[in-house]
């Protein structure tokens, strides 16, 4: 650490120098840092969506990373299958330490330009516990919601203000810092229709004052700036949904929110079109939006619409070619089918073809990522409570982001998950698309003789345990 720090100090100094000397090589930034149990060997930085390059990690774990002619603003930072974001500006020399076991709550840090970076993460993290206050604060009527998310957000405008006075913030962070707040404030309006638990959708949005999506007006639809800022694209999910939802009302005598409406899809996706100029920020929507669509849906006749539409709309190659190959995977996961030949490894460092970990008994394959801690930890304890009520049952866990045996091993030691039944697989990026592994929670079930009865399931859902006596009971 000792060795760590030394350089720490030499980059601000080497940084402080060149400020003085005004050498001619333009504005520069320094960032560093150290990864503890590393996913692979580096870092990739990128910026508006562009590599600027792949840092690789010394004996220890470190690096150091010199950004010529910087160019201010929002970068992010990948390792493994995780990311977060960093301002960086002239002259900073920031230090980052991090933990892959607990990727953005270990996040921490250091050095000239550390203070705005850790006050923007820890405004990120907070925006993630707020979210239950938020869902029990959206079953309140609306001018009550209303009152509590104004104190929020103003107790946030009067923090940041605080952070500004004690030292030296540029015009860039405090636009970045308010931007993020507002953001969080319109989310929650955008998503009070749903989270209000009615019988209706539509008369919650009927309930609503004339007035209470005024900021509207000013939402600007291409705002380059946040192109890469945390919840920009997470807002205008939910944003789009919306209006979604109340063009689909006027068209339909529909009063619940139906996610698989394929009219409902085909409006969002048109609306996107319509809306967004921005081809980075468009292209992420229609491909989330028709992800979400086609994995959810079990019904294989609607999906070309979809995708045709989404085909139409888009101008990444690269998500055309994913979508197409998934809507081929699914159409390939019926039920009666076996699976697809996919190759894991056991515990033992045994490489297997799922198709047959299954030891002639019903099955349910559930997946987990070491980057959702919250969904590790709860799946886990679902199959627990499964296995005491399902003796008969075989519960297949697999990990599905991740080719590093020993710390896959290592997660399953730390949460006590070291099973005969926990695989992983040899080519994660390969099986996920072939099992069509979108969202993580993804469960398939199999008969004793392997064959999928469902494989678009979920664990958590209400008839889930339905599912299971069903499969047991033939």
């Amino acid at each position: 650490m000792k060795y760590f720090y030394l350089i720490l100090l030499f980059i601000v100094t080497l940084v402080s120098c060149k400020k003085d000397s005004k050498q001619d090589e333009g504005d520069i930034a320094y960032i560093g840092g150290e990864i503890i149990n590393p996913s692979n060997n580096y870092v990739v930085l990128l910026k508006d969506n562009t590599v600027v390059d792949t840092i690789t990690l010394d004996s220890k774990n470190r690096f150091i990373y010199k950004l010529d002619h910087l160019n201010s603003g929002v970068y992010k930072f990948y390792h493994g299958v995780e990311f977060q974001m960093l301002l960086l500006e002239p002259n900073d020399s920031i230090m980052l330490r991090l933990n892959t076991m607990e990727f953005d709550e270990s996040l921490v840090f250091t050095g000239k330009g550390a203070k705005k970076n850790n006050y923007l993460i820890n405004l990120y993290l907070n925006g993630e516990f707020e979210e239950e206050t938020i869902l029990e604060y959206s079953q309140l009527p609306v001018n009550e919601f209303e009152d509590k998310l104004d104190s929020i957000h103003a107790v946030k405008m009067d923090r940041l203000q605080k952070f500004n006075s004690k030292g030296t913030t540029s015009p860039f962070f405090q636009q970045l810092a308010q931007t993020k707040i507002n953001q969080d404030y319109y989310l929650s309006k955008e998503i009070y229709p749903f989270w209000k638990y009615t019988q209706s959708e539509r008369k919650n949005f009927e309930s609503l004052p004339e007035d209470f999506y005024d900021y509207r007006d000013d939402l600007n639809y291409n705002d380059a700036f946040l192109l890469e800022y945390y919840r920009y694209s997470s807002f205008f999910k939910h944003h789009f949904e919306n209006i979604a939802l109340a063009e689909h009302f006027k068209q339909s005598t529909d009063s619940i929110f139906d996610r698989q409406s394929l009219n409902y899809n085909l409006i969002r996706l048109n609306l996107i079109d319509s809306l967004m100029s921005n081809e980075d920020i468009k292209n992420s929507l229609l491909v989330s939006s028709t992800m979400e669509f086609i994995i959810n849906n079990k019904n294989v006749d609607q999906y070309d619409a979809v995708l045709n539409s989404f085909t139409q709309k888009s101008t990444n190659p690269d998500h055309k070619e994913y979508v197409s190959k998934l809507v081929t995977s699914l159409k390939g996961l019926k039920t009666g089918s076996r699976l697809p030949e996919v190759k894991v490894f056991d515990v033992y460092n045994n490489e297997l073809n799922l198709r047959f970990v299954n030891n002639n008994q019903p099955s349910v394959i559930f997946f987990w990522s070491q980057s959702n801690l919250m969904h590790l930890q709860e799946c886990h304890n679902k199959v627990k409570e499964l296995k005491e009520k399902y003796p008969d049952v075989s519960f297949i866990g697999v990990n599905a982001d991740n080719e590093n045996k020993e710390l896959w091993k290592k997660a399953l030691k730390k949460y006590k998950l070291l099973d005969d039944q926990e695989y992983i697989f040899k080519f994660p990026k390969e099986a996920k698309q072939a099992l069509a592994i979108y969202p993580i929670n993804k469960v398939i079930i199999v008969d004793s003789k392997g064959l999928i009865e469902n494989a678009h399931t979920n664990m958590f859902s209400i008839n889930f345990e339905e599912e299971l006596l069903g499969v047991l009971n033939q």
